[in-house]
């Protein structure tokens, strides 16, 4: 290697220096571009005009078809948008507390997909702050209009003003929820970011969703399973149906409230019971009473509960195990500290207390309609969290220890994201934007001739105090800090053993 020094670039004067990347702006809240604020209104209005729709027109249809006038159309509407929602209601003097959870779900998942597509990968906390209030926003002025025509139709209709209060409440906890839910499916790194969890709470927030969708699952199951046994008398259910359009009714009317008893099935299935007025129902008894003249409540058991039935409950037993070997191979989780076990196994427990709250209600002369939620709370909590620490036990011992993963396991958790969030990828990203190239291009003229060669440099900087040719009077407290002027890059003389002088 040649010993001289070569003399490869001498500069004077100031600097370029190389701009760092731009950070998110937090501070802009108050500032939307017209794309944005046109996905904004979208969010607020496309899923309320959606569900709006559909209302008015199955009012219209059992208004019709029934032969009834069109006076207390706009009431109905209202009560509809309201019931939709879950908001009690009171029609004459008849509560009606157990609605249908089947429209209410449709129209939360359409809440939740459009603040799905409204998150972009870059978004900020303020960007999502926009989506969320956007997604409670048009609701909650539907609502207050409905309240209003609700008041206004109380003369010509059997509808009483429901309560203000509740009637917001619900919506705007039910729009949280699906806001949150669809940025979470889009987003879920930056929202657990946001939230700061640790990681044993993640592992047993994706704990707690399988759970719960393997209960509800096999809740389903049992209810169809059920209903075959029981058709035959589905018939008798239709015989006051009268022509097709009750028949078309009853139907749909059965669909609209599945998901109200697979809630109830759940609980027959932890050993909790579910109650129809005086009537209830469970794995250990059965007591018989009158129960609704619809064609799904022929999956109800009316007979004496049969000696097999305690067997039904290997399969939350079987849930749990199946959660604890899920989260062994997911999380941290040790024999000593469960802690993310025992956290899918209270959300889990929460979430369905939730949806037994939502499924029950008041029915008129059939009084309440629902699950024991004390019980049931209890037994489910135990049902997921003891046999879920069993196969916990069970994998650290014989199947996964701590820190590994089983050959072929694919973490269910990863989102493929991880590189592109590393340091060179953001490099490359970053400046491979138009903005910053001009800084590239100003090296690259300089070290042209030297592409492709071996070279190891070093940067001899030296601080120089000269005079100038005309001295600068500097203004009091100017800064006085003398520039580097001199600054050589040059060739390190290096030895054989690739050692660099100095070291």
């Amino acid at each position: 290697m040649n010993s001289s020094r070569n003399s490869l670039v001498r500069r004077t004067g100031g600097s370029r220096q190389v701009p760092e990347p731009p950070e998110p702006d937090e501070t802009g809240f108050l500032s939307l571009t017209p794309e944005r604020a046109r996905v904004l209104v979208l969010v607020a209005g496309r899923p309320t005009t959606y569900a709006l729709a559909a209302i008015i027109v199955l009012v219209l249809a059992t208004l019709l078809t029934s032969g009834s006038n069109l006076a207390g159309t706009s009431g109905a509407i209202a009560a509809g948008w309201l019931g939709v929602h879950q908001v009690p209601l009171v029609i004459g003097k008849t509560p009606l507390g157990l609605l249908p959870l089947l429209p209410t779900a449709l129209v939360l998942w359409l809440a939740g997909r459009e603040c799905a597509r409204a998150v972009e990968p870059d978004c900020t906390r303020a960007d999502l702050g926009w989506i969320v209030g956007a997604a409670l926003g048009g609701p909650l002025l539907i609502t207050a209009i409905c309240l209003a025509v609700a008041e206004d139709a109380s003369g010509v209709v059997a509808l009483q003003p429901p309560n203000t209060l509740a009637a917001f409440a619900w919506v705007f906890g039910l729009y949280l929820i699906a806001a949150v839910g669809g940025i979470a499916t889009r987003n879920r790194r930056e929202l657990f970011v946001l939230l700061r969890l640790p990681e044993w709470v993640i592992s047993g927030v994706y704990g707690a969703g399988r759970a719960m969708l393997r209960l509800l699952g096999c809740a389903a199951a049992l209810v169809v399973l059920s209903f075959l046994v029981h058709i035959p008398r589905v018939g008798d259910t239709y015989q006051g149906a009268g022509n097709f359009a009750g028949v078309l009714g009853l139907t749909l009317l059965s669909l609209a409230y599945l998901p109200n008893l697979v809630v109830q099935a759940v609980g027959v299935l932890v050993g909790s019971s579910a109650q129809i007025g005086v009537a209830s129902f469970g794995v250990f008894s059965v007591v018989g009473g009158p129960i609704p003249a619809v064609p799904l409540m022929a999956a109800v058991p009316t007979g004496p509960a049969a000696g097999w039935w305690p067997v039904l409950l290997l399969i939350p037993a079987a849930v749990g195990v199946l959660g604890g070997l899920d989260l062994a191979r997911s999380s941290t989780d040790r024999i000593d500290a469960p802690w993310a076990t025992l956290c899918s196994a209270a959300l889990a427990t929460v979430g369905l207390v939730l949806l037994g709250v939502v499924a029950g209600g008041d029915l008129g002369t059939f009084g309440r309609i629902g699950l024991d939620l004390p019980i049931f709370a209890v037994v489910t909590f135990a049902w997921l969290a003891i046999p879920g620490y069993v196969g916990l036990a069970f994998a650290r011992w014989f199947l996964v220890p701590v820190g590994t993963a089983p050959d072929g396991y694919a973490d269910p958790y990863d989102e493929g994201d991880d590189d592109y969030y590393s340091d060179d990828n953001y490099a490359d990203d970053y400046y491979a934007d138009d903005e910053y190239t001009d800084h590239r291009d100003y090296f690259e003229d300089d070290y042209a001739d030297y592409d492709g060669a071996d070279l190891e440099v070093e940067l001899d900087g030296e601080l120089v105090d000269e005079q100038t040719a005309i001295d600068t009077v500097r203004a009091p407290g100017a800064n006085t800090t003398p520039d580097i002027v001199d600054a050589e890059v040059v060739e390190a003389d290096l030895p054989e053993s690739g050692r660099v002088e100095g070291r």
